[in-house]
């Protein structure tokens, strides 16, 4: 090898090392994109996830103040019948009152005792009946009851309002002088908020229950699965197993693609045109919501199930085929158990997806205002995302961390559903 020769071999060896060097600077600097955009995104999800509990888990404490009540016989049971109308009828919001005059005497000012009423939640009276109804034993007795406290009395106590000039703000200056003396006669403290949990919705912020749109939510989401299971196993299985391949199955496919990217209002205009306005079912029922999300729902879950059916080995087929069962047989008996896996794991996600819809259900009446806790599929109802839509745009400061709690108990639900479905895939999955 000659001097020009050796010149040439070192400068193609410099030309690659350099080449070399700029590829893995590029590999490098890709690397660095990647672990940059993900740690953005964990960034992004933690700011989110502490706003949310930073806002929403003071709702699962709930102010009590404890009063004297002495129920009245003259005002409760003023025949001595106990009789259920009677005493439902009663007037349990002067027994409250009663006990607040007794306990703060030196107020006489009709104008300071509003204010000292309204400390105490429009919802004790009905508290105070509901003890009656259930213990007719309690009239003529005094007993300690600890009662929810007025909304703007629990943002104060919680620190989400503070004292502003006398008349300007939600909470006054003798208010605040009250919630002291009862917090130096221990009367006044924080609990459990029980009624976040058991009751349904209420114009009162104190009063505000998830209880409703919890039972509303499973009856939709049981119309939900016990529907689009089936129904959307046995179209992957027809037209992965046995439907011809022509060009009205490639439509069907195609139609079936182009539904799962379709928004899911919609699903709600369909439902809205359809069920109520032509087949005249209920508003704002469950049957209805299910039917809804039904329909979102089942593209997502034909797809996953023909992936799943893909996925089996076609020897599993050609085995069964060659011991002497049939085309039926083969498929339920050995390709459908192995699939299955997957297809629960789509069927979840398809469900997770439809728990969190909020829009195709508002346009089929669910938004409505729901006080009583739905019994049936029948029944009117809302779910957890209409509820927080609704809680969302009231104007009182208490809905702010009721809405921000109820987040939390869907992002809860959210993230159990999708475990599920891990734990699925990893238990039942086959690797072939």
């Amino acid at each position: 090898m000659n001097r020009a020769d050796l010149n040439s071999h070192e400068d193609r060896l410099q030309l690659i090392k350099s080449k070399l060097k700029w590829r893995y600077a590029k590999e490098n600097i890709f690397r660095a994109a990647g672990i940059i955009a993900i740690l953005s995104a964990l960034a992004m999800l933690a700011i989110l996830f502490i706003s949310i509990i930073g806002s929403g888990y003071s709702a699962f404490q709930q102010t009590f103040i404890r009063l004297d009540i002495t129920f009245d016989q003259d005002v409760i049971d003023p025949d001595h019948k106990k009789d259920p109308d009677v005493l439902s009828q009663a007037d349990y919001g002067g027994l409250v009152r009663t006990a607040l005059g007794k306990m703060f005497p030196d107020i006489s000012d009709r104008r300071e005792k509003r204010d000292l009423y309204s400390i105490v939640s429009s919802g004790a009276a009905f508290q105070l009946r509901e003890m009656v109804m259930e213990k007719s034993g309690l009239i003529g007795t005094t007993q300690q009851v600890w009662l929810p406290a007025d909304d703007d009395v629990d943002m104060y106590i919680k620190g989400h309002i503070q004292l502003e000039a006398e008349g300007s703000g939600r909470i006054k200056e003798n208010t605040v002088r009250w919630i002291d003396n009862l917090i130096e006669q221990k009367s006044l403290k924080k609990k459990f908020n029980t009624t976040f949990f058991t009751g349904g919705d209420s114009r009162e912020p104190e009063l505000a229950g998830i209880w409703g749109a919890i039972v509303g939510t499973f009856y939709t989401m049981i119309v939900t699965l016990a529907l689009s299971f089936p129904l959307g196993v046995a179209t992957a299985v027809y037209l992965e197993e046995f439907a011809p391949k022509n060009i009205w199955t490639d439509i069907i496919e195609v139609n079936i693609n182009n539904l799962a990217a379709v928004p899911s209002i919609v699903f709600g205009l369909l439902g809205l045109a359809v069920f109520l306005n032509f087949f005249g079912l209920p508003r704002s029922a469950p049957l209805v919501g299910g039917l809804v999300l039904t329909l979102m729902t089942l593209p997502t879950i034909i797809i996953a199930s023909r992936a799943s059916l893909l996925a089996v080995p076609p020897s599993i087929r050609a085995g069964a085929l060659g011991v002497g069962a049939s085309r039926m047989q083969s498929v339920l008996h050995h390709v459908l158990p192995l699939a299955l896996p997957g297809m629960l794991t789509g069927t979840i996600i398809g469900m997770a997806r439809a728990l969190g819809e909020t829009a195709p259900l508002l346009m089929i009446g669910m938004v409505a205002f729901i006080v009583d806790i739905p019994v049936g599929v029948f029944d009117k109802a809302t779910v957890l995302p209409v509820q927080i839509y609704l809680w969302a745009d009231s104007p009182e400061r208490a809905f702010v961390e009721r809405t921000s709690a109820t987040i939390m108990v869907l992002l809860a639900f959210l993230l159990i559903m999708n475990a599920l479905a891990v734990i699925l895939r990893k238990k039942f999955e086959r690797r072939w």
